[in-house]
């Protein structure tokens, strides 16, 4: 099986849990809702706030400074809270039991592991700053380093919610484990999650060709605002649909990583084979 056929596999598996588990997209839109909000408590002020107490001399100003750190952690904590709530959801329906994942059983199992999230968004928005100033300090080749060093980032610390969430790890514990994790099955894993990206693109390119060329197709100025508010709402729900699958595949990865089990639907479609190690 090449590597496109395993991703559209492994696609098909995660799907199949969500089509079982229709619940489990809630903890995205819920973290959607959240994250709305947390930008509004920010921005409203900045909005209102002279460009003075903004910027002084081309420069942000410690106040702004520590405002954008604080809109950075509480936003990462937010969307790493409602995450870890999925995860704990989806490990309950990939185990096959019996168990019937629910809402707010997700968001006592987040809530049971708050300091410990909250440490990792506190490393997760530190590292996204640092890569922030990077990019805007070196340019052109400050954005090629920032995004080479971010995806690394991304992939050797995609299991430190599972450790922290499954094995009650702290921060520091969950990123040594998530790097022991990946070590071991590096290879395939890393297609598997690109693979869901790829797909939430297609999907989102999809929508707003069908949308918008029938809107301009169609013609009139009110059609083509239809069509893109249609095309806006499209690609909220692909972002819902993708964010789901991918918690759902986080979780099935870290129990055949830590485990060396082959979880539910994942069974059927070589998941073994699809993450050898290495």
């Amino acid at each position: 099986m090449g590597r496109l056929a395993r991703s559209y596999a492994l696609f098909v598996a995660s799907f199949r849990v969500l089509r079982a588990h229709k619940g489990l997209a809630w903890f995205p839109v819920l973290g959607g809702i959240a994250g709305l909000l947390v930008a509004a408590a920010f921005l409203t002020p900045a909005f209102f706030a002279s460009h003075a107490e903004i910027t002084e001399h081309g420069r942000l100003t410690a106040g702004s400074w520590v405002l954008l750190g604080a809109f950075y952690l509480v936003s990462a904590f937010v969307t790493i809270f409602f995450n870890a709530a999925l995860i704990s959801q989806a490990d309950l329906a990939l185990r096959g039991d019996g168990g019937v994942p629910g809402i707010g059983a997700g968001l006592a199992a987040a809530s049971r592991r708050w300091p410990a999230l909250l440490g990792w968004a506190g490393v997760t928005a530190t590292v996204s700053l640092i890569l922030r100033t990077v990019e805007e300090r070196l340019g052109f080749l400050g954005g090629i380093v920032s995004s080479l060093v971010g995806l690394a980032w991304r992939f050797t610390t995609f299991l430190v919610l599972p450790v922290v969430m499954l094995e009650g790890a702290g921060v520091r514990g969950g990123v040594k484990r998530s790097v022991e994790l990946f070590r071991r099955t590096w290879g395939e894993n890393v297609a598997g999650a690109a693979g869901l990206g790829v797909i939430g693109f297609l999907l989102t390119l999809a929508g707003f060709v069908v949308f918008l060329g029938a809107g301009f197709l169609l013609g009139g100025t009110a059609t083509v605002f239809v069509a893109v508010g249609l095309a806006l709402v499209w690609t909220l729900l692909v972002a819902v649909f993708t964010t789901t699958l991918s918690g759902i595949y986080q979780t099935a990865l870290y129990r055949y990583a830590a485990d060396g089990v082959v979880p539910g639907e994942f069974a059927s479609v070589g998941f073994a084979e699809a993450f050898r190690a290495r």
